[in-house]
């Protein structure tokens, strides 16, 4: 599962990403519409910022704004940047890599073994999922009924 913070971050992302280009959001809008306490998203977006996912504007009318596109940042992006590295044995983490120590032989390791195929089909989605991709797909299950879109991820243990 997902952090409490990844959490916040794809609801602080996804609200500035509703805003028109180039429009700011304060932080205060952002806490109030998506019920975030303040005093976290504050440290959430500054750390979003320090990782090039939003930039911040000073003065009147200041606040946050995306730093790309929202079809350039990725669910997996966030999730890295929020939760730390994604893999679920520091041998197969692409930007975290360590060789397990109790591990002697990487190459014959069943374990990773196990685990590598099914976490890289995992990466694959995340990465390919954007922001404006996972706004599109809640949009199209709000117009096709939720309790459709439910079934479908009950279904499938998600």
């Amino acid at each position: 599962m997902i952090s409490q913070k990844a959490r916040y971050s794809f609801k602080a992302l996804i609200a500035l990403a509703r805003a028109a280009p180039g429009e700011t959001v304060q932080t205060r809008q952002i806490a109030e519409q998506e019920n975030i306490p303040r005093a976290f998203l504050e440290q959430i977006l500054l750390e979003l910022k320090r990782n090039r996912l939003v930039t911040s504007r000073r003065g009147k009318e200041g606040g946050y704004f995306l730093s790309r596109s929202p079809e350039e940042i990725s669910i997996g992006q966030v999730l890295r940047v929020t939760d730390g590295p994604i893999a679920p044995l520091s041998c197969l983490s692409r930007h975290s890599y360590r060789r397990c120590e109790d591990c002697p032989d990487e190459i014959a390791c069943a374990l990773r073994a196990g685990f590598a195929e099914a976490f890289t089909a995992q990466l694959e989605v995340l990465e390919k999922i954007s922001l404006a991709s996972a706004m599109r797909h809640a949009e199209e299950a709000k117009a096709n009924g939720a309790s459709q879109e439910m079934e479908l991820y009950m279904g499938a243990g998600i």
